[in-house]
């Protein structure tokens, strides 16, 4: 016997479709219940994080490092959201006044004369890495082959990849700091002292009596830390651009671990007793290569036999170019800056005709984000 239904075609339906209205709530309620338990497992989270960053030794250590970080980059206001304002004052005041400390000792270090019959490349490059980071080396196996070049026209700094194919040189990388309002600087206003050849070049000391420099005599020795531009005269500094700080002295490393300025790509000039000059590229704001703080950079000089070192200009100046080639990756978006010095190495640095552009100039009147005229 077949059993017919007693429901109707039309209650079929309303049946169904209450249904389907129950199995949407569901979904919705069930969508609601996530987002709720998300958003209460995100507030755990950051209410944890915000414990750890700004009640243990080991947050704090982050929080300052990240702090540090930002103050290498054009974002350096942002500090203030990690450690305060008033407290980044006083880490930037800090670092000042340990950067002038460091440039005190005396350095003793004595190199070797360069033999003059060397079997050795001029110019050797290998490949470092660390941590987070990787970068070159640049040996420079007779110290007396280098020189600081300057750029060619007035009013705007030039490539060292320009610097570099300008005037034959073998291999060059980027010097002293200069004037870069809102990391838009046309390149051509360097900060401190520039010294060429044995000639001052630029002088922006105003009433300042002594100034951290980078540089070399006239022997080949390397000279880094505080000095008088009467010291400096006595010396013999012959090639010197004003930076800081120094990090090697007499053989010992002066920075501690954890106590490096952050993260960011870097340039470091460093000397052997054998008087090699070594020149340290340190990639950095990349996927390949975050970056290095000043104690890898101290690190990876030492094992390389440094006897003293210092920190040159970095960040998205930082640049290695060798037979007019960029050897490394630059960190800024706009590709290779416009700089106002470089370290380059010559066969015949005697050669080498390096105008001083800045002469005449005021230095005072220079304005460093656009471009002058004589």
């Amino acid at each position: 016997m077949k059993l017919e239904s007693n429901a109707t075609p039309a209650t079929a339906t309303v049946t169904g479709s209450r249904k389907d209205r129950m199995r949407k709530r569901r979904k919705r309620n069930a969508f609601f219940r996530f987002v709720r338990r998300l958003f209460i497992a995100l507030c755990l989270i950051g209410t944890a994080a915000a414990v750890w960053a700004f009640f243990t030794p080991s947050g704090t250590q982050f929080r300052y490092l990240v702090a540090d970080t930002l103050i290498t980059t054009q974002h350096r206001h942002w500090a203030k959201y990690v450690i305060g304002e008033e407290e980044l004052k006083k880490r930037v005041e800090a670092y000042n006044h340990r950067f002038e400390e460091m440039g005190q000792e005396e350095d003793l270090h004595e190199i070797a004369p360069v033999p003059e019959v060397e079997h050795k490349e001029l110019v050797e490059i290998k490949p470092v890495s660390g941590e987070g980071f990787k970068g070159y080396l640049m040996i420079v196996n007779d110290p007396t082959k280098i020189r600081i070049v300057v750029p060619n026209r007035v009013g705007t700094g030039e490539k060292v990849s320009s610097m570099v194919s300008r005037t034959g040189a073998i291999a060059g990388v980027n010097a002293g700091g200069f004037a870069d309002p809102e990391w838009k600087g046309n390149g051509f206003k360097p900060i401190g002292l520039v010294i060429a050849n044995g000639k001052i070049y630029y002088n922006g000391l105003g009433s300042k009596k002594k100034v951290q420099i980078v540089g070399i005599d006239r022997n080949g020795k390397m000279v880094a830390g505080n000095y008088t531009l009467d010291e400096m005269e006595e010396m013999g500094v012959k090639e010197a651009v004003s930076f800081s700080p120094r990090i090697i002295v007499n053989g010992k490393g002066l920075v501690k671990k954890g106590d490096g300025w952050g993260i960011a790509p870097r340039t470091v000039m460093g000397q052997r007793e054998d008087g090699a000059m070594l020149f340290l590229i340190i990639d950095g704001r990349q996927a390949h290569s975050l970056g290095a703080d000043l104690y890898d950079c101290q690190q990876v000089m030492l094992d390389n036999g440094a006897v003293i070192a210092a920190n040159l200009d970095g960040g998205s100046s930082t640049v290695l170019v060798k037979d007019n080639e960029i050897v490394n990756s630059p960190a800024s978006k706009y590709g290779e800056r416009y700089l106002p010095t470089a370290f380059l190495v010559f066969d015949d640095p005697d050669a080498v005709d390096v105008p001083n552009i800045w002469e005449g100039l005021d230095p005072s009147k220079i304005d460093p984000g656009k471009k002058i005229k004589r």
